[in-house]
């Protein structure tokens, strides 16, 4: 069954071209059950390859939380990028593809005393903490690990708002890495997160210079920092053009050089640069109704098994498929998901061609916190994800 989508330019601005040829030939090719996660390898390949490329003495680690469909970590593993972890769960993952400890870290200020246990066990060696009470943990379930401590820095320039629920102001970071090394804890950095699919790469300034005063006071206290953790946060576009990460890791690279020693050790988290825009999930129209004025379109996937970040704002863009007839008019349409909840609703006055019960919807870059978010409520199903 031959499917026609109508594409145009501002589609391959979203995602690339590449992607997309490969997502429209492998739904002619194979008509999946929807809904389909599809994921091209050669954009996370070209993804893995950039991060990081324009700072000095850096590592990255994939944030697995991201997206932690099992072939999705065998190909970045392959491609030599280490992953950042949060859970026993995700680190069963990991050493189930043979991943190996020097290349994991962990940047959850709360983690479980089981968890804990299973990664000093495992080997890993770098923690992140923000409270007495994670220190008291570690230093009795993992004495000696290195440790890093979050501080909180401004999230205005995020889409997606991190600094309420993780991190300390200096002085009470300074404290927790003075308790660390009391504790018998290796303090050995810091680490904060500007918030995710960031939109402006002064924030990571911004950021460097409240930890450079956290560090020059360490140093005071006696304690010798040499890892810089800058999280994540890097954004991929979904609507509408977005800074690019060779801007923003060029910003990075100078004000790091500028404000701390030059061996000084620089971790990146990414998780939504690596597969977000890699991704295009391919739904089907399962309804239309009309209701005080709009029209309703419900798709067989919603915010319960797999656009859950539509709730906090992110917006989609979408592909349609055609009827066949060239020159068709836009107009407004909802977005509903297919449970019996009203809450899933996945976005509003969406101008887009005539949609008909049957056909498919592509919605793009949708790599990134979709599938991982999603549950069977209502017993419909995951998306699965297929690397093409």
């Amino acid at each position: 069954m031959t499917r026609t989508f109508r594409v145009e330019k501002v589609h391959s601005d979203i995602v690339s071209k590449g992607t997309l040829f490969k997502a429209l030939k492998y739904i002619d090719r194979e008509n999946p059950r929807t809904p389909v996660l599809l994921l091209d390898r050669e954009k996370v390949r070209e993804k893995v390859r950039l991060i990081g490329s324009r700072i000095g003495n850096s590592r990255a680690f994939y944030a697995l939380k991201a997206n932690a469909d099992p072939e999705v970590a065998r190909l970045v593993h392959g491609l030599g990028m280490g992953f950042e972890v949060a859970s026993e769960g995700e680190l069963a993952l990991l050493r189930d593809i043979g991943v190996p400890p020097e290349k994991v870290i962990t940047s959850n200020p709360v983690k479980s005393p089981r968890f804990i246990e299973e990664a000093a066990s495992y080997g890993v060696s770098f923690y992140a903490y923000d409270s007495r009470a994670e220190v008291q943990k570690m230093a009795s379930l993992a004495p000696g690990v290195r440790v890093y401590v979050r501080l909180s820095v401004p999230n205005e320039g995020s889409d997606w708002p991190l600094s309420r629920k993780f991190g300390v102001e200096l002085d009470e970071a300074l404290a927790l890495l003075v308790l660390a090394a009391e504790k018998g804890l290796n303090p050995v950095g810091i680490t904060f997160h500007v918030g995710s699919q960031c939109l402006n790469k002064f924030s990571w300034n911004g950021a460097l210079y409240k930890a450079r005063a956290l560090w020059e006071r360490a140093e005071r206290e006696g304690l010798a920092l040499g890892v810089l953790n800058i999280g994540g946060g890097y954004p991929i576009t979904y609507t509408k053009s977005v800074v690019g990460v060779e801007a923003i890791e060029k910003t990075i690279e100078q004000a790091v050089r500028e404000n701390f020693p030059p061996e000084t050790e620089v971790f990146i988290e990414p998780g939504r640069a690596v597969v977000g825009d890699a991704g295009v999930l391919v739904a089907s129209v399962i309804g239309k109704a009309g209701r005080l004025g709009e029209t309703w379109v419900s798709l067989d996937v919603g915010v319960f098994n797999g656009l859950m970040e539509s709730v906090g704002g992110i917006t989609y863009s979408y592909i349609v498929e055609s009827s066949g007839k060239s020159g068709q008019p836009v107009r407004p349409f909802v977005l509903a998901g297919p449970s019996c909840d009203s809450f899933d609703v996945v976005d509003k006055e969406v101008w887009l061609p005539e949609p008909r019960v049957g056909g498919m919807v592509l919605i793009l870059s949708a790599g990134a916190y979709t599938v991982c978010y999603a549950s069977e409520f209502n017993g419909f199903s995951i998306p699965r994800t297929i690397l093409i």
